[in-house]
């Protein structure tokens, strides 16, 4: 019986197809696996058959319905595994087959794929070019030294022309996936040891001989490529796996990110930045995979921010690790706060009770009218959490001599000394009523952490850009400092809530491990486009604090459809327009659980809720965290939207009221600084709703639209 194998090429173009051609993909692959090898190229259902002028020949279509077909490479050396490479219409499928030549790469033994015709194409007029270039990207290196790393002749000759990294990433798409590996770490200055090291050595399995016989049949090169090939052993594996595509694609490392991910070791704190897209949180879940190979003892912290979002790192990390428990057990995966919560909850032995953020807000009003200060609830609190909370101090004499970096008024010794009363009866207040909040929780935590023995030796760091100095003090008590101690990743473009940090003076640094991540693999230009001109033409700062942080050179390689951009009579048709619209991509053959409905408000979702329920749709809220197995749209707030990702995400009620919503922006006249950063971040919070959809996205309102909704495109 023949074996299937899927590329994560077949992912790309199955994820994107409508509900009957998948059916037809299913149909046709289910038929696959219950026919003998002879019968498979006799059986006229499937018209298995070779493609004219194929540069490879084992290349072969098989039918799925009259429009379209799967690209399948074939064996020709007695095995019996076949790969199923693309789904693509009738035409384009013998032109995208005729042009791909897949070979197995002499130094990692795994299959790769290249467009031959393409490379052939370009390399001449590329070596015109070269010939009068002031330098070359990779003169330095002889060809022994690349073939060694697993450059062929064809490769190599292209390699030659090649006059900068800008070229080589445009060049990149065309090139077999190893040898590309190989030479973007080349680029980044790493030594040839090093890549041998680090690509060549973590890729080729330790059984793998180097000569010919056995080990270069298809079906060893297959079984040597399990990073990009998935192995199909039976027609229950099938059906399982092509009911949970999406789930696959998002733990998938694109060669470009591994060499971040599986850098053998950093020296120190290392800092992945980069755009909604850009894999960053799929860089950290396979760093985590990478620390646990290295030891069988290591103990690694893997955080976030939200518990939503920590549930779905849990469940990306098990089908990463393939539900392996073992390695799992080795893993904490919580948010930092859950985190400092237990830490002080098993030093007390009782529950600390923080208290939510319209509480503390009633408190500090109180510390106003009783000590009849000259200052807003809203300047204190913010007073509390940007300086007290945030520098760590504790007496009147700390706090006389600080430095406020980040607030807008200037505070003179003696209004420091007639505000910090206020300060005292603020936690006088919390201690009576037995209570506190999540960042004070945080703050105790980190000073136990620091007198105690770090339980973790590494600790992974997702969606850093939201985290408080205080939190920031539990993650660096949490692991010992030392090589590999932190791995940082985040965006302070999708910075939400109201953090001021600067890593430095934590002793987090990060200076020479830090890398962007530029290209965008989840949404379409087209929403990428549309959304980076929320953010036009604002600056924010770093993740350390100490610079500034563009979306300049970030992009996509995906093309789709513009985003709908709509404004409404009535709040009514606005949400029957959503119905109408969710309705349509079901019938397209988008699944409920990968379609989301956000707002800014739950009251707006409490409706949509209601009116996608009586239309007969399943829906869930993303607050209850649910599973992979739930079936139902998910209805989440903006924040709630905070680093998940939809094939189709609708936002709704983008209102001049909503956004920027006054109740969230500090006036002006009590501190122009604190205004300005407000003002961004409901822009950011917009930038990071929209950019969690990765083929459409639809961005609607009843009355006066929000003046950070671009209608350029609409």
């Amino acid at each position: 019986m023949p074996q299937l194998a899927l590329a994560n090429s077949f992912w790309e173009s199955y994820d994107v197809l409508e509900k009957p051609v998948k059916s037809g993909v299913r149909k046709a692959m289910a038929k696959f696996q219950q026919l003998s090898v002879a019968e498979l190229y006799a059986d006229k259902g499937l018209h298995l058959e070779s493609v004219d002028n194929a540069r490879d020949p084992r290349m072969r279509t098989i039918r799925i319905n009259d429009f379209w077909r799967g690209v399948v490479l074939a064996p020709d050396d007695g095995s019996d595994v076949f790969l199923l490479a693309n789904v693509v219409p009738h035409d384009d499928a013998y032109s995208w087959a005729a042009k791909r030549l897949y070979t197995t790469n002499t130094a990692t033994r795994g299959l790769e794929v290249r467009n031959v015709v393409a490379i052939e194409q370009l390399t001449p007029a590329l070596e015109k070019a070269a010939s009068t270039a002031p330098s070359l990207l990779f003169a330095r290196y002889s060809d022994n030294v690349l073939r060694e790393l697993g450059i062929d002749d064809q490769v190599l000759q292209a390699v030659r022309t090649v006059i900068d990294k800008q070229q080589l990433q445009a060049f990149g798409t065309l090139l077999p996936e190893d040898q590309f590996e190989a030479l973007e770490y080349l680029a980044e200055g790493f030594s040839p040891e090093d890549v041998y090291r680090d690509v060549v050595v973590v890729r080729r399995p330790a059984d793998v001989g180097t000569g010919s016989g056995p080990d270069d049949s298809l079906a060893a090169a297959i079984g040597n490529t399990t990073s990009r090939i998935t192995l199909v052993t039976g027609p229950d594996e099938l059906t399982g796996i092509l009911e949970k595509p999406f789930a696959a694609w998002r733990v998938f490392l694109h060669p470009s990110q591994r060499r971040v991910a599986y850098r053998t070791s950093y020296g120190g704190p290392a800092q992945v930045t980069g755009g909604p897209g850009t894999g960053k949180t799929v860089v950290a879940l396979h760093r985590v995979k990478h620390l646990l190979s290295r030891s069988q003892d290591s103990r690694v912290l893997l955080t976030t921010y939200t518990n939503a979002l920590a549930a779905t790192l849990r469940e990306n990390l098990s089908l990463l690790l393939d539900g392996d428990e073992a390695q799992l057990a080795r893993v904490d995966v919580t948010t930092v706060n859950a985190y400092a919560h237990r830490i002080v909850s098993d030093h007390d032995g009782r529950q600390p009770s923080p208290i939510g953020d319209r509480d503390e807000r009633q408190l500090w009003q109180r510390v106003v009218r009783k000590l009849g200060l000259p200052w807003t609830e809203q300047f204190l609190a913010q007073e509390y959490r940007h300086v007290i909370l945030a520098q760590d101090i504790r007496d009147l004499d700390n706090y006389r001599t600080t430095a406020r970096r980040g607030r807008g008024s200037a505070l003179s010794t003696a209004l420091r000394e007639q505000l910090w009363p206020a300060i005292e009866l603020f936690t006088s207040m919390l201690r009576d009523k037995r209570a506190t909040t999540h960042l004070r929780v945080c703050a105790r935590a980190a000073q136990m952490l620091a007198e105690a023995t770090p339980e973790y030796h590494h600790v992974v760091v997702d969606e850093a850009q939201d985290l408080h100095p205080a939190q920031w003090r539990v993650l660096r008590g949490a692991v010992a400092p030392g090589s590999d101690d932190l791995f940082i990743t985040g965006d302070p473009n999708q910075r939400i809530y109201d953090s001021k940090v600067s890593l430095g003076s934590l002793g987090i640094r990060v200076t020479g491990r830090t890398s962007r991540l530029r290209i965008n693999y989840r949404s379409t230009e087209e929403i990428l486009a549309w959304s980076t001109g929320i953010l036009t033409p604002t600056s924010v700062d770093d993740l350390s604090g100490e610079g500034s942080d563009s979306l300049a050179g970030y992009r996509s390689l995906l093309h789709g459809r513009t985003p709908s951009v709509k404004g409404h009579g009535t709040e009514q048709t606005e949400i029957a327009a959503l119905v109408e619209q969710v309705q349509d991509w079901i019938k397209q053959g988008i699944r409920p659980s990968e379609i989301a409905v956000c707002a800014r408000f739950n009251v707006l979702l409490d409706k949509a809720y209601g009116k996608l329920s009586a239309a007969g749709i399943s829906v869930t809220r993303v607050r209850d965290t649910p599973g992979p197995e739930v079936d139902g749209v998910r209805l989440a707030t903006m924040h709630a939207m905070k680093g998940l990702e939809f094939r189709c995400v609708t936002v709704l009620g983008m209102t001049a009221r909503a956004l920027p919503f006054a109740r969230e922006i500090t006036p002006v006249e009590v501190d122009q600084l604190q205004h300005d950063s407000d003002i961004l971040r409901e822009r950011c919070l917009l930038f990071v709703a929209c950019t969690r959809a990765r083929e459409a996205l639809h961005v609607s309102w009843s009355g006066v639209p929000s003046e950070y909704v671009p209608r350029a495109n609409s």
